[in-house]
């Protein structure tokens, strides 16, 4: 009977503003870190699992990046240096600039 009730924000799964409301409070910050024989691996960190889907997130950044990728912790792992593309990509899913860093 709760199939189709968001369990937090209490409205129908189709109207729920949950994770839009999250993504304006979050503070997210992309950094390249470098690995065993000089690799890159860009990670980004700040954002918090319990509001948004970071398996999700992961798979449109791999799919766009053409990279791999994987979800650690609450971080989220890129192959490669894909730093600017990658804020670009966030804006475009919603998240302000302005909480990029």
């Amino acid at each position: 009977m709760n199939g189709g009730i968001c369990p937090k924000c209490g409205l129908p799964k189709e109207l729920c503003i949950c994770e839009e409301v999250a993504k304006e409070q979050q503070r997210i910050q992309v950094k390249v870190n470098r690995r065993r024989y000089g690799k890159e691996v860009t990670v980004i960190e700040g954002l918090d699992p319990y509001e948004i889907d970071l398996n999700d997130l992961t798979k449109f950044l791999k799919a766009k990046l053409a990279c791999g990728g994987t979800v650690k912790d609450t971080s989220i792992e890129l192959q490669g240096n894909h730093k600017e593309r990658v804020k670009d990509l966030l804006a475009q899913k919603g998240y302000k600039l302005e909480q990029i860093s």
